[in-house]
């Protein structure tokens, strides 16, 4: 590789890092503030980029193009405002998490209403009037768009410091990220100042997206990989500031190209081939400054622990009334395959298998006080161990056996990295090894199958029938739910609630609070693992997507519509997510926006999850 080509190269990184910069300045001034995990800012980034090539059409001419750049991120900046005053603003209340769960149902229409707008093929837009050409630089051409992008980024850094330096509202936006209960405290209408933040960052997300107009088209999938893009930046240049999302974006955006220039190099007599690593290598950047900088590049090192009191008043200890109805519950369910066709035994099937998934989250997230947004790392590794295992002609059950071993190592190893963390800084962590085995599974082609995966996963013949691998499920997945509310109801389980209520104070009782959070791990990866194995037998087939990030979120997702208040809750919540998601596909093409519009709907009338939501209308009754 030439040194005019590492140039190009370069420019082409630099210019991808502006983007980035916008996405995550807009993201971290919304969490600094408002404290949401706003799921929805790629969605933002994705409508954008739509709308600005529809009204660059429509405009028509070079005027066009310039005037729908301000103008999509403008109508993206009131979408946003609508969404804060119509949808946060009535969740504000509840914890942390919901709010996330609020900004998924979002993604879900935004998603949806994109399809039914502009299509499900992908749209090119225009190229930029007067910018369309190239540069020569090094005797090779580069795109003028390019170097633009390069030098409005800086520019665009310039114009928010000032903002937030040298205005009243900046100053308020400032100290809001400091203290917002302070703020409140001293009249300042919080309401909106809120709206007005997550305005401005929405309409940061539709530029950055209205400025890939000349580069890429626009497409359905934007708005997850944009997302994932944005966290990573953030979290690698420290919440909260704009000087460390535009550094983290560079250095990402720059070790990206040069990993896709390097390609294939020989060492030692090994090829290594660093283009691989551009699906994953902003992941392992972002683990690496968790481990030894948790607050980032620019950030600051926080002051205190975060906690969630919200959620511990919430979560109950599981009692011999949780055994009995559990129990009965299961009998109910034992009952089906006698009652109703083929296809409700394979929807049970499901519902069972993602049930125990979503409890295996549960207990980390209730008891344990930790949130962790890759989850399904641990789902896709008891699932490849149990699919490499049915290859290699091991019977089922010692498959089924040993793949929540295999899950409980990697969680064992991943839990000692992330209990030193704690809130969203954990979250990110588990976040980037869950990419990080992705990526693994998605590239190993001669284990794992690559992006085709694995086929070929067959019950054995005494479990073939839909029915008996119904009642195999229900059979272990019963007793993985036995054995977690066991471990809950041990001296180890008042542990793990302990050091998750009040660390110094468990500390100075004698409890090792990171190590009892430690050990949740593994215990919770091996119900994991179990599950994804589950999954793979039930499926006959098994793809990377088992641990991507939307397998994740799913379980989020099935946790918090339930509730964290009990063991239940996780069970409900997967049942009804599991069955609306396939009622509702079956019926119209436009399913996520009805399924969205429902977890909205669930989230604003039950902020506490549905099981906790009733059982709390129930106790005001009585």
């Amino acid at each position: 590789m030439t040194f005019a080509d590492l140039l190009v190269q370069l420019v082409n990184g630099l210019a991808q890092a502006s983007t980035l910069f916008l996405l995550a300045s807009g993201l971290s001034l919304i969490f600094g503030v408002t404290r949401v995990v706003n799921f929805a800012h790629g969605s933002f980034t994705m409508v954008g980029l739509y709308a600005a090539i529809a009204m660059a059409e429509r405009l028509g001419g070079a005027a066009g193009f310039w005037l729908a750049l301000p103008l999509a991120a403008l109508a993206v900046g009131v979408l946003g405002a609508v969404a804060e005053m119509l949808i946060l603003r009535r969740v504000y209340q509840a914890p942390e998490l919901f709010q996330l769960l609020a900004t998924f149902g979002l993604v879900l229409v935004l998603k949806d209403a994109a399809l039914w707008l502009w299509g499900p093929e992908d749209i090119f837009g225009p190229r930029a009037p007067g910018l369309s050409g190239s540069v020569e630089l090094a005797g090779l051409a580069v795109p003028a768009w390019d170097l633009f992008l390069i030098a409005l980024a800086p520019l665009l850094l310039l114009a928010l410091e000032a903002l937030l330096a040298r205005t009243r509202w900046g100053v308020l936006v400032r100290a809001a990220t400091e203290d917002r209960h302070m703020v409140g405290a001293l009249g300042v209408n919080q309401a909106w100042l809120f709206t007005g933040v997550f305005a401005l960052g929405s309409a940061l997300a539709g530029l950055a997206g209205a400025l890939q107009m000349p580069r890429e088209p626009a497409s359905l999938g934007l708005d997850l990989v944009t997302v994932t893009d944005a966290f990573v930046v953030v979290v690698i240049g420290g919440l909260g500031s704009l000087r460390g999302a535009f550094l983290a974006a560079a250095l990402v955006g720059v070790v990206k190209t040069l990993c896709f220039a390097l390609g294939g190099v020989e060492m030692g007599g090994t090829t290594f081939n660093f283009s691989k690593l551009t699906l994953v290598v902003e992941f392992l950047l972002m683990a690496l400054t968790l481990v030894l900088r948790p607050w980032g590049l620019a950030g600051r090192a926080p002051a205190a622990a975060q906690e969630s009191p919200a959620l511990v008043e919430w979560v109950r200890v599981p009692g011999v009334r949780f055994a009995a109805g559990a129990g009965a519950a299961l009998l109910a369910a034992a009952a089906l395959p006698l009652l109703a066709d083929e296809y409700a035994v394979v929807l049970a099937t499901d519902i069972a298998v993602f049930a125990l998934f979503a409890v295996s989250l549960h207990f980390l997230m209730g008891p344990g006080g930790m949130a962790p947004f890759g989850h399904a790392a641990f789902f896709g590794v008891g699932a490849y161990a149990a699919g490499l295992l049915a290859q290699a002609a091991w019977p089922m059950a010692a498959a089924l056996l040993a793949a929540p071993l295999a899950a409980a190592a990697a969680g064992l190893a991943v839990g000692w990295f992330c209990v030193r963390l704690s809130g969203v800084y954990l979250a990110m962590l588990t976040l980037a090894f869950a990419q990080i085995a992705w990526s693994v599974a998605f590239q190993w082609d001669d284990v794992t199958g690559g992006s085709n995966g694995l086929v070929g996963i067959r019950p054995a013949p005494w479990a073939a029938d839909k029915a008996h691998f119904y009642w195999l499920v229900l059979v272990f997945g019963g007793t993985a739910l036995a054995l977690l509310w066991r471990v809950l109801q041990s001296p180890f389980g008042f542990a793990l609630r302990a050091a998750r209520d009040n660390p110094r104070r468990a500390q100075a009782l004698g409890i090792d609070a990171r190590r009892v959070q430690w050990l949740a791990f593994p215990a919770a990866a091996a119900a994991a693992g179990l599950a994804g194995a589950l999954f793979a037998y039930s499926k006959g087939s098994l793809s990377p997507e088992a641990m991507g990030i939307a397998r994740s979120v799913d379980g989020l997702v099935m946790v918090l519509l339930g509730g964290l208040h009990t063991l239940a809750g996780p069970v409900a919540g997967a049942a009804l997510f599991t069955w609306l998601q396939d009622e509702i596909i079956r019926r119209t093409d436009y399913w996520r926006l009805i399924l969205g519009a429902v977890i909205l709907l669930l989230v604003i009338a039950f902020p506490r999850g549905v099981v906790g939501g009733l059982r709390h209308a129930w106790k005001e009754r009585s």
